[in-house]
């Protein structure tokens, strides 16, 4: 049930943050970092465990995807389940759920076995983002939402970061399952903290159970073309993250003859330039703003940038050199993190408030069904031996052709009125 708590006085009047609520903040931020780690390890063993199940390209590929499609489902559900139950009780339950099925990948023995262990990590893990922006906006004095919600967007390239840096090698050492086993009970660290951490947190907002919530017109959103722009660009453009997560330790092993001990390096290379650019894409919209561009001007030129240098990504595929490689595709990650930092920012100036929750839930849903795709026809292109070319083709021409998406429906942006939304000119 919603949480009752009486509420604190107004963010406004509120100077810095309290001990409890920092260290919400530092439990959000880890909660984030494990969902990637767990999420990371399976693809990061797939030379041992492809030796010890003979698994073709294309079964693996449906591991990946059976966790797209769980997670794409269960995203339709989760805000509410969130709601329902409020944010202790169902990110703490969550949690404990997606660690188990991170564990249970240790008892697998056959494709089948690690398809239902990859469907209820991904049907866990999909509460994170809904009930981490929500314990941000509950808990959270205005000035320190921001940063909350940042780390919910950087903590995920932490984890892409030291996972692979620190798995590979434990699995050599210890076993892959021993791997599986203990990354999954870092869970369980973290719901002992949540637990005592969060007992005396307070709400910054006075909230109602009983207070009735706007409804969201499905009919007047599934018409809106503002809408469809922002779900598109999402269908467009996250399938390159989804690719790059599942498939680059095969790459880096099958392209350069990597053992499984040595993909760490390039791998975190590979995200700590997404971090960067999850920490520094924000930047480059206002700076045009400020030099005085419109708002869809400037907007429209920052996702063409960031476009234009995914476009380094193919190159990877020219270069002899594994660290070179990882450099051009962590270029692209770095934009990638532009391109969408500046969806979600198009979505708070068009799209009007009382929907804009359920147009990124949808967004998020056709990110995770394009993402199913491309890691369905990777496994089907490795098999067939075309190679990681069609892949990174893909990956190069998304962006230009989600910006086209977005120019096609929307070809001048405009801030909703009167709805909440000015705001997000000055995202």
């Amino acid at each position: 049930m919603e949480e009752t708590e009486r509420a604190q006085p107004p963010a406004t009047e509120r100077v810095g943050i309290t001990r409890a609520q920092a260290l919400l903040v530092a439990l959000i931020f880890f909660a984030t970092a494990l969902n990637y780690v767990d999420r990371q390890v399976l693809a990061l063993l797939k030379p041992t465990l492809e030796l010890e199940f003979h698994w073709n390209d294309e079964q693996f590929a449906h591991l990946g995807s059976s966790f797209q499609l769980a997670a794409a489902g269960t995203l339709l559900f989760v805000g509410w389940i969130v709601d329902r139950f409020g944010v202790r009780l169902a990110y703490g339950v969550a949690v404990a759920l997606w660690s188990l099925a991170g564990m249970g990948h240790a008892l697998a023995a056959s494709v089948q076995q690690f398809v239902l262990a990859r469907i209820a990590l991904a049907s866990a893990e999909s509460v994170n983002t809904p009930a981490a922006v929500k314990a941000a906006a509950m808990y959270l004095p205005l000035r320190a939402r921001s940063l909350g919600i940042g780390l919910v967007n950087t903590a995920p390239n932490i984890g892409a970061i030291v996972t692979p840096l620190l798995i590979p090698p434990f699995a050599v050492a210890f076993g892959w399952r021993a791997a599986f086993v203990v990354t999954g009970s870092l869970g369980f660290i973290w719901l002992f903290f949540w637990i005592i951490g969060t007992r005396k947190l307070v709400p910054t907002v006075s909230v109602d159970a009983a207070a009735p919530r706007p409804k969201v017109d499905m009919r007047a959103l599934l018409s809106d073309r503002r809408s469809w722009a922002v779900i598109g660009a999402k269908a467009f453009t996250d399938l390159v993250w989804w690719f790059v997560l599942f498939w680059m330790p095969d790459f880096f092993h099958r392209q350069f003859g990597m053992s499984q001990s040595d993909l760490g390096g390039p791998i975190a290379i590979i995200f700590t330039l997404a971090a960067l650019g999850a920490i520094t894409s924000g930047g480059l919209f206002p700076l045009l703003l400020a030099r005085g561009l419109s708002v869809n001007a400037a907007r429209k030129l920052s996702m063409l940038l960031f476009a234009l240098v995914v476009l380094l990504m193919p190159l990877a595929l020219a270069v002899h050199n594994p660290w070179i490689a990882a450099l051009l595709i962590g270029a692209g990650l770095f934009a990638h993190q532009g391109f969408s930092t500046n969806i979600f920012g198009m979505a708070t100036d068009i799209v009007p408030s009382v929907r804009i929750a359920t147009v990124i839930a949808f967004g998020a849903v056709a990110g995770n069904l394009t993402g199913t795709g491309i890691i369905e026809f990777a496994g089907w292109s490795l098999d067939h031996g075309l190679g990681y070319a069609p892949l990174f083709l893909i990956c190069g021409s998304a962006y230009l052709l989600g910006l086209g998406w977005i120019q096609l429906l929307q070809p001048r942006l405009t801030l909703v009125a009167n709805e909440g939304n000015v705001a997000g000119a000055a995202a």
